[in-house]
């Protein structure tokens, strides 16, 4: 039987053109032209830094310099007023290379979300431009009563999506003060007036869920977390035979790296699914490596869309949260499952265990609990009952465990059900130091087994090699006295916070004592 390997144990206001007011006389539009070339204000390229003197000049110089026609574009995608100002904000919000709008796809354009009609830069002379103008005469203004029609159109389409924009701000506001009321008056969220309400309330949450998933940040940080990233490569490239003209689903396909790992791997086919903005990014970084005519990349939640193919043979994710359960994005992963994973097909990683240690750690215990006995010379005692239930996410020293750990759950995520995610669990903890206990250490190892001939696995516990996960931390309130040999026993239990499903309550029995934390 193969040994598994792990690399790393020993380590909404909105700036639009105005538009013309319809009247063809040419004195006008040469006055106007004039006045867009004649317009002191600088215009800093798309592409690089460089100001230039005007629109026109910006123009000559994307075309000399970057090789991008800006208006061959607008011809080529019959970009209106507002089409073209979304162009504009996604060449700047995402510092796109020129080389990567070379051969987009008719449709959908990268830059058709709303979120692009936000200016990059305050008062973009680009923005000011009309798309019409810069064609020439032999574009759509030539076109007469035709051109004037369509302008008509455009203008009654942006103050179209204005509108809507005002109408969801407005109903986002509704939705902010129902929220308050809530907190406010402890009202019960379960009662059947508000049931409603409290559904919106969670696609909001959803949308700031995926919305911080947007930042770039975010994705550097887990490209950079090596045993994370480096993990699943060395379970893709060293399994060949796991993905060897196989259908590949990657839920939660970020900048698309596991999506390129498969891919490498030897999948036929692999479609990326993602809700945040980020598979903007994904789309560009995937066309940059020639890998379009294998990867698929959708926007979306796998909830709301639906797959260019009925069934895939495998499905890949990054879905671990902190403490493993955290962001529930298991959740999506178990609906695709149910939903597309071909008989005899598998999820991976496959197998992930949570452990517990018990911690000794006098120091931070004073620090973070004892501290708010005597904060000078004022007895702050009552802030621990705010403090104490809080989850701390940090990085735990090695030499302040005291217990070895203990596993109190595996997830088979090939069968586990959406309800065995809430579970109760008996624990043991063998104390190896006599000390006191001041805390309870809970981390996660990830497996990646079935059908592998090369197993691989990777630990986010105190021992190994740090994770962006780090691990999570349960501060006592009052110290536990343990002698070396002792089991020290307890109960944890996890539950999703009802409220907000994305985040948890962990609550555990220890020697009569009963404490619950939240982790969001």
């Amino acid at each position: 039987m193969a040994e598994y390997t792990d690399p790393h144990i020993d380590e909404v206001a909105e700036e639009v053109p105005e538009l013309s007011d319809g009247d063809d006389d040419d004195a006008d539009d040469e006055e106007q032209w004039q006045w867009m070339e004649e317009d002191s204000q600088p215009v800093t390229c798309l592409f690089c830094d460089r100001l230039q003197s005007s629109v026109n000049a910006t123009l000559q110089h994307c075309t000399a310099e970057h090789q991008v026609n800006l208006v061959g574009l607008i011809r080529k995608y019959n970009l209106d007023d507002y089409g073209y100002i979304k162009m504009i904000n996604f060449i700047r919000s995402t510092k796109c290379k020129a080389s990567s709008l070379a051969g987009l796809p008719d449709a959908p354009l990268p830059w058709e979300s709303e979120a692009f009609l936000q200016p990059v830069l305050q008062d973009d002379p680009l923005l000011q431009a009309d798309p019409e103008e810069l064609c020439g005469s032999d574009g759509p203004r030539a076109e007469g009563h035709g051109a004037l029609l369509h302008r008509a159109q455009a203008a009654e389409e942006r103050a179209r999506c204005s509108e809507e924009a005002l109408a969801r701000a407005m109903d986002d506001l509704h939705k902010l003060k129902v929220l308050a009321q809530g907190l406010v008056l402890n009202v019960e969220t379960n009662r059947s007036g508000n049931l409603g309400a409290v559904s919106e309330l969670r696609e909001d949450e959803d949308e700031a869920y995926f919305s911080s998933y947007g930042h770039y940040s975010i994705h550097e940080e887990m490209l950079k977390d090596k045993v994370r990233t480096e993990s699943y490569r060395d379970f893709m490239y060293s399994n060949p035979e796991v993905f060897r003209d196989k259908v590949v689903l990657d839920v939660g396909c970020g900048t698309g790296i596991l999506s390129m790992f498969a891919a490498r791997a030897g999948a036929k086919k692999v479609i990326a699914v993602d809700q945040s903005e980020i598979i903007y990014q994904a789309m560009d970084i995937v066309r940059s490596n020639q890998l379009e005519d294998k990867i698929t990349l959708i926007k979306g939640r796998i909830e709301d869309i639906k797959l260019p193919v009925e069934k895939v043979d495998i499905i890949i994710s990054e879905w671990m949260g902190y403490f493993l359960l955290f962001e529930s994005m298991l959740d999506s992963v178990l609906y695709a499952r149910d939903l597309y994973l071909t008989d005899g097909g598998s999820v991976y990683p496959d197998l992930c265990n949570i452990s517990l240690a018990a911690v000794g750690d006098v120091q931070k215990h004073q620090d973070r609990i004892a501290f708010w006995d005597d904060v000078y010379g004022f007895n702050m005692t009552c802030m621990k009952k705010a403090v104490v239930p809080e989850a701390v996410v940090e990085v735990v020293k090695a030499d302040t465990l005291i217990s070895e750990p203990t596993v109190i759950q595996t997830i088979d995520c090939n069968r586990v059900c959406l309800s065995e995610l809430e579970f109760s669990s008996d624990f043991c903890l063998k104390i190896t130091n006599t000390t006191d206990c001041t805390a309870i250490v809970g981390y996660f190892d990830i497996f990646f087994d079935k059908g592998c001939s090369n197993k691989v696995m990777f630990s986010t516990g105190p021992q190994v090699t740090k994770t962006h996960w780090k691990q999570t931390v349960f501060l006592l309130e009052k110290p536990v006295a343990v002698q070396a040999g002792e089991e020290l026993q307890g109960k944890i239990t996890v539950r999703k916070n009802k409220k907000d499903p994305r985040s948890l309550w962990v609550t555990f029995e220890l020697r009569d004592r009963k404490q619950t934390y939240s982790l969001q």
